[in-house]
């Protein structure tokens, strides 16, 4: 038996004491309530968080890789976030990887046991092999589970950056962190059901974390995800679209070169605004890191 009594996560919370007496309506509301308090978690943390986002950036700008681990919800969590940058981004499968205890298999069935073994965290590092270039995030609400305590001890020891992202104070994995940041989100709706309101702060918190670098790579043109893969119907659409509203053309125009561009929006962007053909755009493009507003000075 482990206690963990005293953790922020497994705390009752006054305020749902009688949840099981109330109606639907009443309960729902009830947990609106409580996650309105989330948001608030976060935002007093937004200064650990810049500075993570900050260390986030400066490796991926130099080859790193962003690198979550974790077990249950909070591994699901940065499974969920990792497998979106790709078709969002553009960016390749191995440059936001996640972790979790008992491998994808566990992202719908769980793995029993896998998460209380240290040396299961260390191994699945060497499996990707895990160097001081990257960066990690240790993702558990609890701030204890050894599958990621292990693994932020031995990212520590490489030298590697570390980030800890928890929902308890003064939590084990902090004690391997450059960074850490603990969100307190306040105690559960239902005791120790952290896929909840501490889940819901991890999400909250993985999405600028992932976000924000990409934002400063120019993986968008202002608020516009122009690096996003067209893999299938929608998804053309979707850049389609894009192009129309960074460029002012129609859809039928948008479309055209879109498809002269084999379907990437930042190329068919900039060769409707500097008015150059594809292959000048790729140029521009690759001499200005992929940014638009640079290609676009570059080719006037």
């Amino acid at each position: 038996m482990v206690d963990i009594s005293n953790l922020d996560t497994e705390q009752p919370n006054s305020e749902t004491a009688d949840i099981d007496k109330m109606d639907t309506l009443g309960i729902v509301r009830l947990i609106n309530s409580e996650d309105k308090k989330v948001a608030e978690s976060i935002e007093a943390a937004l200064p650990v968080i810049s500075a993570a986002i900050d260390a986030i950036y400066e490796r991926l700008k130099s080859g790193g890789r962003l690198v979550y681990i974790g077990a249950g919800t909070s591994g699901r969590l940065g499974l969920l976030d990792a497998v979106e940058c790709p078709p969002t981004f553009g960016v390749d499968y191995d440059m936001v990887i996640a972790l979790l205890a008992g491998g994808t298999g566990a992202f719908v069935k769980a793995v029993e046991g896998a998460e209380d073994r240290e040396e299961l965290g260390i191994a699945d590092l060497h499996g990707v092999n895990f160097s001081k270039k990257d960066v990690l995030v240790g993702i558990a609400a609890s701030g204890r589970t050894p599958y990621v305590k292990g693994a932020m001890a031995h990212a520590h020891t490489l030298g590697a950056f570390t980030i800890a992202l928890s929902c308890t104070k003064n939590s084990d994995i902090a004690a391997y962190a450059n960074i850490d940041i603990t969100l307190q989100p306040g105690a559960e709706v239902i005791a120790g059901s952290t896929r909840m309101k501490s889940g819901t702060a991890q999400k909250m918190v993985l999405n600028m974390l992932s976000t924000v670098p990409m934002i400063r790579l120019g993986k968008t043109y202002g608020n516009l995800m122009v690096d996003l893969k067209a893999t299938n119907n929608k998804l053309v659409s979707r850049a389609a679209n894009i192009v129309c509203m960074a460029t002012g053309v129609d859809m039928e125009t948008a479309s055209k070169v879109l498809h002269e561009c084999e379907f990437f929006a930042k190329n068919a962007i900039v060769v409707i605004l500097a008015g150059v053909d594809y292959a000048a755009s790729k140029v521009a493009l690759s001499q200005c890191d992929g940014r638009i507003y640079q290609a676009l000075n570059y080719l006037r």
